[in-house]
């Protein structure tokens, strides 16, 4: 392992929009993706080893380790008994503008409520770089917890979705912005 390469470690959760790819560093929780079945994962282990520089591990049940709070805090933020995620993230799979524009939707958008993509334009001081707020949310590396599906278009549509619009109706839902399908 060269001196630049950090540990990773990931897992995978069951949640009510499907399995979620959780990684960790020593820094924090550093990547979230949708729809983790094998050829995700797969994928998700290998984009973090060439950025990393070191093979990912996955986690062991039961051992301590970086993803412990992480899977706590997802699981309770599903089940409906937590609001706020309050974990370390590391942000080294963002950078400029985007990780600007997402450390403002981290901070600024509360559990429940939405934001217009030019609004977040103009809370990070670019006023009509809406687009470019859409481009950043389309670069979420650590979606559900920096919640880019509350972002949503100003004539009140939900927007794009990375995770595919029906999971961020789901995920709106789940927060009473929308009301949950009858069936």
């Amino acid at each position: 392992m060269s001196s630049t390469a950090q540990f990773v470690e990931w897992t995978v959760v069951g949640s009510d929009i499907g399995p979620l790819f959780l990684a960790a560093t020593g820094q924090g929780l550093v990547n979230v993706v949708f729809h983790a079945e094998d050829p995700v994962c797969e994928r998700a282990v290998r984009a973090l080893a060439t950025r990393f520089g070191a093979e990912p591990a996955p986690a062991v049940p039961g051992r301590p380790g970086p993803l412990e709070e992480p899977i706590r805090q997802v699981e309770a933020y599903f089940d409906g008994t937590m609001r706020a995620f309050t974990l370390p993230l590391d942000w080294s799979l963002s950078s400029g503008f985007n990780r600007q524009v997402l450390r403002e939707l981290a901070a600024g958008v509360p559990y429940g409520t939405v934001v217009g993509y030019g609004d977040l334009a103009d809370r990070v001081g670019q006023p009509g770089a809406a687009q470019a707020v859409g481009a950043a949310m389309g670069s979420n590396p650590l979606p559900v917890v920096v919640p880019c599906h509350r972002v949503v278009e100003s004539h009140g549509g939900l927007g794009g979705f990375g995770g595919g619009l029906e999971t961020k109706r789901q995920l709106l839902a789940l927060e009473g912005v929308l009301p949950r399908p009858l069936f």
